[in-house]
């Protein structure tokens, strides 16, 4: 599948499993999951013909693995960044003392005043690393990358899960435990 397919694919996915199930006629169950047959046939009936293979590959090809099959390959779901109501059934994790958050330019008086808010999502998204955080605020072109003080937020009580790829959530950071790099 050409990069071009694959990008349109995901955002597609993004948007039906994340923010717009109901667009497609889909109900999310518990877990976020929702059938892989469930899935295409909805997508064709709005006009979006995705093949199984296509599925798959978007699935495992994706650089961030936004989304996961479960074990039997039957059903599918986004990883995190949902703004419906869903129970991803997360457990608390103990996270690295940093994590990094990847932002634009003009997001910084905000973040400075309120720190990093969840928004409509259910959680705010860190990255383990500099180079993913780098990836995640250049999509809205130059990143600037914030240090987050993790270990000192979860000694305050601030609760911390680790999606299935990685991606550390918290409901907010506040601005003291925030630091520009």
């Amino acid at each position: 599948m050409n990069p071009a397919r694959a990008t349109r694919l995901s955002k597609f996915l993004s948007l039906h499993l994340r923010h717009r199930p109901e667009a497609l006629g889909l109900t999310l169950a518990a877990g976020g999951w929702v059938g892989v047959e469930d899935l295409l046939a909805a997508a064709a009936r709005h006009g979006q013909l995705i093949s199984r293979a296509e599925l798959g590959e978007v699935v495992t090809g994706s650089d961030k693995q936004r989304f996961a099959f479960d074990a039997e390959g039957g059903r599918i779901r986004a990883q995190q960044g949902h703004s419906v109501p869903v129970d991803l059934g997360l457990v608390p994790a103990t996270p690295p003392v940093v994590l990094y958050h990847g932002t634009v330019p003009a997001a910084l008086p905000a973040i400075r005043r309120d720190g990093l808010l969840k928004m409509q999502r259910h959680h705010v998204h860190l990255s383990p690393d500099q180079q993913t955080a780098r990836r995640v605020g250049n999509r809205r072109g130059p990143a600037v990358l914030l240090a987050i003080d993790a270990a000192g937020l979860h000694a305050a009580g601030h609760v911390f899960y680790q999606s299935g790829n990685g991606v550390w959530l918290i409901a907010q950071v506040p601005p003291q435990y925030l630091r520009e790099l």
